[in-house]
């Protein structure tokens, strides 16, 4: 049945052309700041030289809000998973130039290396910010946002860790809302049926756009019990 639900992507796979620089990125920063996808489990201690907290984003896009969050907090580590090319060589051109230490990048479906590389009760948080919609009916099955998957983010967490999540779809933050309040093991921050008020989420290229265009943006954060 696994099997058969990840046959399922919850995105598309565009291979946009990389720009010489994210191509250069790719070729000169993977070996410091990439992780190649294997079924071994990472030691983040390890991998960072230090224990510290670690939050992984989902999806990060073209890197600049996560980019953002860990050269603004030193203290604690990123692990940032992200499908298209582009978007990860832009993130390692960032953060080579930024000089930074605590961010390392996976460049693979995140469902698979939730299940294959990272531990289990490892993380401080999970980061999903402005996933894909799929607002047709006929593509809701194509949702990261499942029974399964917040099961199996929650496996990933350490008790108190959270789980925030972010969209500019009020029909999509209202489903994920539903599905997170269904979920076993998690608790609503903002209070049962209430959307996240405030926010330490830097806002994202993405985000500023559809403000300018009047959409609206919804946050939940859910806190594994």
């Amino acid at each position: 049945m696994e099997q058969q639900r990840r046959t399922i992507k919850s995105y598309v796979l565009r291979q946009g052309r990389l720009t010489t620089a994210q191509k250069q990125a790719l070729d000169r920063h993977w070996s410091v700041y990439g992780l190649d996808f294997n079924v071994d489990k990472l030691d983040l201690a390890a991998v960072f030289g230090r224990s510290a907290p670690v939050i992984l984003e989902i999806g990060f896009g073209n890197g600049e809000s996560l980019l953002q969050q860990a050269v603004s907090r030193p203290e604690q580590d990123y692990i940032g998973i992200e499908v298209h090319r582009p978007g990860v060589g832009r993130l390692l051109h960032l953060a080579a130039e930024a000089g930074i230490a605590n961010l390392r990048v996976i460049n693979h479906d995140a469902v698979e290396v939730l299940q294959r590389q990272i531990p289990d009760n490892s993380l401080d948080c999970v980061q999903l910010f402005f996933p894909d919609p799929w607002h047709k009916k006929r593509h809701h099955k194509r949702r990261i946002i499942n029974p399964a998957f917040i099961q199996l983010v929650r496996q990933k967490l350490k008790t108190g860790g959270q789980f925030h999540l972010a969209t500019d779809w009020q029909d999509y933050a209202e489903y994920m809302l539903a599905q997170m309040e269904q979920a076993d093991g998690f608790s609503n921050t903002g209070g049962k049926g209430h959307f996240a008020q405030q926010t330490d989420r830097p806002p994202t290229k993405f985000e500023h756009r559809g403000r300018r265009l009047g959409h609206g943006v919804w946050d939940l954060v859910f806190s594994k019990n």
